[in-house]
């Protein structure tokens, strides 16, 4: 286990940062044009993604990026 300190500006930029990404794999996972083992991929990532984002987003804030299962496969 690793651990980083961050000061309160850094922590929003990596809040930032963290909401851009889940937000374009959001959009990439809504793509038609990408097949499914593509979109396996990206959820992988996207899984990963959103577990840091909760380690520092509020569940309010979280609620907008948890996935439906079912929506994307």
């Amino acid at each position: 286990m690793l651990g980083i300190l961050f000061n309160d500006k850094e922590c929003k930029e990596l809040d930032y940062v963290l909401r851009k990404e889940l937000d374009e794999m959001l959009l990439d996972l809504n793509d038609s044009r990408l097949d499914g083992d593509i979109k396996q991929a990206i959820t992988r990532r996207y899984k990963i993604i959103f577990r840091m984002y909760a380690r520092i987003a509020s569940s309010k804030e979280l609620s907008r990026y948890a996935l439906n299962a079912r929506s994307y496969r």
